[in-house]
């Protein structure tokens, strides 16, 4: 976790150096929790989840670099945290008092956005759903829509990462899979994916367990299978974060190379701790281009001046994943 704050660290002096030095005309601005009242020249804007992951430092960079392909600007938020929901839902409505004509939401749940999704929508302002859907039904109830919803195919991710571990091993050995935070819909098409590859390959899932999105928690669900379950050969995780605190609960145990660890989003950690043949693999989103796509609909959504109907069910936009192993 202390990389990514790192990392975390060096976007935001990086982005103050910018504003010092001060800006060319298609530089964006670094992410940031407050919309402010101060007036922008940017016409959409691009509410994130967080910057305190490689996977959302990496989305931020890919709109950046598709905001100055398409020669306009976006302003970029993100919550404090994954935890933070009524934060973003308010820099979603101080995002409404502003001149943007599409804004991109990336909600922290499917539900805590669905509000200022609507008043949006009613004010004539394009939303794009990215990585996270919304609850269109509520949605739908509160006469608002989106243009479309970017992401991955989560159950796809599931099953990729699930039969890696399936690949390594035979009918019958126990294995078990660390969940994200409960209600979250990425995580939870990710459990069904893996669940499913397990059941068909004739696995034994010993223990399916929630870790929030944590490490620690992670480590502490992975030392208890292990505890319970000795002859336990693989751990499918619902994102990296989780997946190195199982990796480290299996070093702890001293059963590196027994129980294969695959994780999910091919953060930077990760895929160090792959190369170290720690951790065994991960499936790698690609968050830069979930970001482009969703910036690219905004744009053609504004100079097209579409009509959105709350009664039609929005496009989904479909970005691969890729399977990362040592070389």
């Amino acid at each position: 976790m202390k990389k990514r704050f790192n990392l975390l660290a060096v976007v935001l002096v990086f982005g103050a150096l910018l504003v010092g030095c001060g800006k060319s005309e298609n530089t964006n601005n670094t992410a940031t929790t407050d919309p402010g009242t101060e007036a922008t020249d940017a016409e959409y804007a691009v509410i994130l989840k967080t910057q305190a992951s490689d996977f959302w430092v990496k989305m931020k960079d890919g709109i950046e670099a598709e905001a100055e392909k398409l020669g306009v600007k976006v302003d970029i938020y993100s919550a404090q945290n994954e935890e933070d929901t009524e934060g973003q839902l308010n820099i979603l409505q101080n995002a409404l008092n502003k001149n943007y004509k599409s804004i991109g939401v990336a909600p922290l749940s499917p539900v805590n956005l669905v509000t200022g999704v609507a008043e949006a929508h009613k004010k004539g302002i394009y939303v794009m759903d990215i990585d996270e859907k919304l609850d269109l039904d509520e949605l739908k109830k509160q006469g608002g829509a989106v243009i479309a919803f970017a992401t991955t195919d989560n159950v796809a991710v599931g099953e990729k990462g699930a039969n890696y571990i399936v690949s390594k091993l035979n009918s019958g050995d126990k294995v078990a899979i660390i969940e994200g935070k409960a209600g979250n819909a990425s995580g939870e098409n990710r459990k069904d994916g893996a669940t499913k590859a397990f059941t068909e390959a004739g696995m034994e899932i010993v223990g399916s367990l929630p870790a929030d999105w944590d490490r620690q928690k992670a480590l502490d669900a992975a030392n208890n299978l292990i505890q319970q379950n000795p002859d336990l050969k693989g751990i499918y995780c619902c994102n990296d974060t989780m997946a190195l605190g199982a990796v480290q609960a299996v070093i702890n145990a001293d059963k590196l190379g027994e129980i294969f660890v695959v994780g999910t989003d091919g953060d930077t950690e990760a895929i160090d701790s792959v190369n170290k043949g720690e951790l065994s693999a991960t499936v790698a989103q690609d968050p830069a281009e979930i970001g482009a796509a969703s910036l690219r609909e905004m744009v053609e959504a504004v100079k097209g001046e579409i009509k959105v109907d709350p009664e039609v069910e929005p496009k989904m936009i479909p970005i691969d994943s890729n399977l990362i192993e040592k070389k």
